[in-house]
């Protein structure tokens, strides 16, 4: 037994492991500054070369086990610390690294700096240290405060489509821990605007999607109300001592309802001061409450004027 539970916990752990590796896989490198000498600060007021890292899958990604580096020899120059909750970036979000030679200034200081005038390679690593998740050469021809940023979040070009292009905040901005590509409205809604100008699709979809919920708990409360029926039919079976399926089906007891449960409880307090002696009981007393005064509002008002 012992060794089943082992070879489960490995199991287990190995599919963890496993699947937090897939996830890993889609971190992105997506927007770096090269030479930041009017751009965004970190948290200590500095302007230092920073780069953004992206989570292109659809879930919580842990990154602590991954490494930066900007040297191929090196590939674990700078390994993301563990414990720091940060750290787990959400699904379709960013996350900031700046490339300060300082990682004793916190999780997202890095131990490499960025060389400006200078093709500069970055590349990310996962948890093993030699399968490379994502990697780009930053061109030394960018100028100070531009930034190479993917066109879309985390998304190769497509049909030949640049993927990566160069942003200088006044053609195109500059969006660290943002957005690269800033969708201001959505393309399907639109479309359903203009087919619908006067909302009767809209208005039939939603009056269609209540009535529709409305039928699923009809059917369910029913579906319930049968099965409540037949166990109770079947309880008061077994109080003659038998059960339904040895019964004859016209000698089967009916579902008494609620109102004639609460009847027959009344009409047996009322003359009998009991009840019987079925599955179901229910029992009703007379609580008689006691006065207190610690209870009574009077002595918790003022009288004013004092007499």
């Amino acid at each position: 037994m012992k060794k089943k539970l082992t070879l489960l916990l490995v199991a287990v752990v190995a599919c963890v492991s496993i699947a937090s590796a897939q996830g890993r896989r889609g971190l992105r490198i997506n927007e770096v500054m090269v030479q930041n000498d009017s751009n965004y600060v970190d948290d200590y007021g500095n302007r230092s070369a920073w780069v953004e890292l992206f989570n292109s899958t659809f879930a919580p990604l842990e990154i602590s086990s991954v490494y930066i580096t900007n040297d191929k020899s090196n590939p674990k120059k700078y390994p993301v610390p563990l414990g720091d909750v940060n750290t787990e970036v959400p699904a379709r979000q960013h996350v900031l690294f700046w490339a300060d030679n300082a990682p004793t200034k916190g999780t997202f200081h890095m131990s490499f700096t960025l060389t400006p005038g200078e093709d500069n390679w970055i590349g990310v690593y996962d948890a093993d240290g030699r399968t490379l998740i994502d990697e780009i050469v930053v061109p030394g021809s960018l100028l100070p405060n531009q930034s190479y940023a993917r066109v879309a979040d985390g998304e190769d070009g497509k049909d030949g489509a640049p993927t990566w292009e160069v942003r200088d905040n006044v053609t195109k901005p500059i969006t660290p821990s943002s957005n690269n590509h800033i969708r201001s409205t959505n393309s399907k809604v639109d479309t359903f605007a203009e087919q619908d100008e006067n909302g009767f699709a809209m208005t039939i979809m939603a009056m269609g999607i209540v009535f529709s919920a409305l039928l699923m708990l009809s059917v369910c409360f029913y579906i319930i109300s049968k099965i409540g029926a037949k166990m109770l039919r079947s309880n008061k079976a077994k109080s003659h001592g038998t059960t339904l399926k040895e019964m004859p089906k016209e000698e089967r007891p009916l579902h008494d309802t609620g109102e004639e449960i609460a009847a027959i409880v009344m009409a047996l307090h009322e003359h009998l001061n009991t009840h019987d002696s079925e599955n179901t009981i229910l029992t009703i007393n007379k609580v008689k409450r006691a006065y207190s005064p610690w209870s009574s509002k009077i002595y918790g008002l003022r009288e004013l004027p004092r007499r």
